[in-house]
């Protein structure tokens, strides 16, 4: 008889869970899990909340849907408050579970919960992904990887690789330990929902990739990702990839079925193209580690120290400057900004107020509902001058970028 935990992280679906599998594989009881971290509550020194509402909700709508879906198969999901390893040890003892699978986060605060799992002599089985491409797939190793995005690419597209192949979801789901009924719950919390128009859980995140490709969709994705007002203009894939209820592997597969029946075009590219990037981040983590989370980034270049003020008037939408201001409120009311809309408020904290990329990147993993470690470090770090990037840091002239994406300013009439 063999127990094991399976302690879900940023991987919320049963479809393309390589960890979950191989945990019902080698189970007789299986006791899945989810951990509600302390730094969720907690505020930053500055004042605002670590994860605010908006990634709250959709988080709870996440976790039920995953719930119902273990129930479906005669599991459930358990949840808790604490410190991983705290939590972890009380469980293993309690269900006497021999090992905990989960998902690899190779993030200095992930890595730390799971130094100390370990210290604790709980045995954890780690399983990396959340990529498109599998480690072992890559033409070199991660060491060794080229830290210009462009010569990453060049060199995975000339290795032919594409994405690897999504693992089925199990069939079933071993029996839940037969102590699970004396096991301590997390208390019910109530959440707010928010305004972003998305709805958490592996089932939404399918039906929602199924009907962008049904619409056609990706094939006007390159002429309109620059957009900002709508739901059409992008993918909206990220909410659902931020929290593993929809796997890069998934979505890579499901749009090389789409090449296939529609033909290959430059918005299935482009397509493609950004599930790379993501890729990119992830594997840059694995090559620099914590370095990515100095105040220097990869850099010697002294931080810029923005005042308190200004960063309250950046994230409230006060500063003056309507497009920068209109996009603020946006992600301050829905949690959600276009891509372009990022790039242009980062830029404008960063360098027309000379702010504290670091503490800009914090605002974003309160705010965004699609907050993920690795392309919000990396994202910021691009931005700022201070990865991988060669040529310094991207300015956007703002009045131009008015111009270009809001010429007739509908989308800060919409906002402001």
């Amino acid at each position: 008889m063999t127990t094991l935990i399976y302690w879900f992280r940023n991987d919320l679906r049963l479809a393309d869970n390589p960890a979950l599998v191989e945990a019902c594989l080698n189970a007789s009881h299986l006791l899945p899990i989810y951990i509600h971290l302390p730094r969720a509550q907690s505020l930053h020194a500055l004042g605002f909340p670590r994860e605010d509402r908006h990634r709250h909700a959709f988080l709870r709508e996440s976790l039920d849907d995953l719930r119902m879906q273990l129930r479906d198969l005669g599991s459930d999901l358990a949840e808790y408050d604490g410190e991983p390893a705290e939590v972890l040890a009380q469980l293993a003892k309690t269900a006497c579970a021999d090992v905990v699978y989960c998902e690899r986060v190779e993030a200095p605060e992930e890595m730390y919960q799971s130094q100390q799992i370990q210290e604790r002599g709980i045995l954890l089985k780690e399983f990396w992904q959340s990529s498109m491409l599998t480690l072992e797939s890559l033409p070199f190793t991660a060491q060794d990887m080229p830290d210009m995005f462009t010569q990453f690419r060049k060199e995975i597209e000339r290795a032919g690789l594409k994405f690897s192949i999504p693992v089925a979801a199990p069939m079933s789901i071993p029996p839940l330990p037969l102590c699970s009924d004396a096991l301590p719950r997390a208390v019910d919390r109530q959440v707010t929902s928010s305004a972003h128009g998305f709805l958490g859980g592996e089932r939404n995140a399918s039906a929602h990739l199924k009907q962008y490709l049904a619409r056609r969709l990706p094939d006007s994705y390159k002429e309109t990702r620059n957009q900002l007002i709508g739901k059409d203009y992008s993918s909206k894939f990220s909410p659902w990839l931020a929290l593993g209820c929809l796997s890069a592997r998934t979505i890579a597969a499901e749009l090389a079925e789409y090449e296939r029946c529609h033909g290959a075009n430059d918005g299935t590219y482009w397509l493609w193209f950004e599930l790379l990037w993501r890729d990119y981040f992830r594997f840059l983590h694995l090559k620099y580690g914590r370095r990515l989370y100095q105040e220097k980034g990869l850099t010697e270049t002294s931080l810029v120290q923005g005042h308190s003020q200004q960063f309250d008037h950046w994230r409230t939408g006060s500063t003056g400057e309507l497009l920068v201001d209109a996009g603020m409120r946006e992600l301050l009311k829905t949690g959600y900004l276009s891509n372009r809309m990022r790039q242009i408020v980062a830029s404008y904290w960063i360098y027309d107020l000379q702010g504290d990329w670091h503490l800009g990147a914090a605002w974003f993993e309160s705010q965004l509902i699609d907050y993920d470690v690795y392309s919000n470090q990396g994202n910021w770090l691009y931005l700022a001058g201070r990865g991988t990037d060669p040529r310094g840091g991207r300015r956007f002239n703002i009045a131009k970028q008015a111009q270009d994406h809001d010429p007739r300013g509908e989308y800060q009439r919409l906002w402001l």
